[in-house]
């Protein structure tokens, strides 16, 4: 049967607009979605701190699951992001997944103390990163794993997640995906910058990589990241009526195996977060129901 199909939206960390990210958070549990995401970009003046904020909207909340989208791992060491996120995933009842990523924008994460790193080093950073992780969430009393860039020696675990969070990457090279389907939970691209056009190949090599790794691909986690509109005329993918995003959501789902599917719109964000929230998800499960 495979995974469930999640419907999420994206809440932007800004804090220049009062109780914005609250109000999005809330509007997206009582709509009906699975997940809300956050973009986590430090060095970005118009953001809140990511994990500050989901902590506080995962206290305001009940149902909805928050992932960041995703952490970024040269401004988070991986034993206390490991920490941090399990703490978060008891307080909130099993409401996190930890979306990660290698880095971006390496001259502001430079310009905040964090190291510069080649896009080789990076994602060697990023895979003993997740050993790392994994070991702090393990409850044993002495954990060491990592390597070079990131090293734990002899360090108590825990606390232990009160589930098994997801480790879901943000993957778009080849190495990048190797890595994912070989040692992640999930995966998330973004529209923006794999189209469905690229989409199938991508997902290939994701699939070819956990199945030489002796792992189910059915079992990871692909959340695609869909900016655009729902407006009442056809203008492009992901930009047309609801009915058309229905069907789209349906040919990714059946064709490539995405599994969730997240909303970020281009403009007018509370009306179009209701529109998809209210009227996309429901048929677009309604009809996976019948798939």
């Amino acid at each position: 049967m495979g995974l469930p199909v999640l419907f999420g939206a994206n809440v932007d960390p800004v804090w220049g607009d009062g109780d914005q990210p609250l109000r999005r958070a809330l509007q997206a549990e009582r709509e009906g979605l699975d997940l809300v995401t956050i973009q986590d970009h430090p060095y970005q003046k118009a953001f809140h701190d990511t994990w500050t904020l989901m902590t506080f909207l995962a206290a305001r909340t009940e149902r909805v699951t928050f992932v960041p989208t995703v952490a970024n791992l040269p401004l988070r060491p991986p034993a206390m992001l490991a920490k941090a996120a399990a703490s978060l995933d008891l307080l909130s009842a099993g409401r996190l997944e930890l979306g990660l990523g290698a880095g971006a924008f390496w001259e502001a994460i430079e310009a905040m103390g964090g190291p510069p790193r080649t896009k080789r080093e990076s994602l060697e950073a990023l895979s003993e990163a997740i050993d790392v992780i994994r070991a702090m969430w393990s409850g044993e009393r002495s954990v060491r794993a990592g390597g070079a860039y990131y090293r734990v020696a002899g360090v108590h675990s825990g606390p232990a997640p009160s589930h098994p969070i997801g480790i879901w990457l943000g993957a778009y090279g080849p190495r990048m995906l190797e890595l994912t389907g070989t040692k992640a939970d999930g995966w998330m691209p973004s529209l923006g910058f794999l189209g469905p056009d690229r989409l199938g190949e991508a997902v290939a090599r994701l699939d070819d990589a956990g199945a030489r790794a002796g792992r189910d691909p059915g079992e990871l986690r692909k959340v695609y990241n869909l900016n655009g509109l729902i407006t009442p005329d056809s203008r492009g993918a992901f930009r047309g009526p609801v009915d058309q995003w229905v069907d789209h959501i349906l040919e990714i789902h059946r064709e490539h195996g995405m599994n969730g599917f997240a909303y970020w719109p281009d403009e007018d964000h509370d009306r179009q977060l209701s529109v998809f929230a209210r009227e996309v998800a429901p048929a677009a499960r309604e009809a996976l129901a019948k798939l």
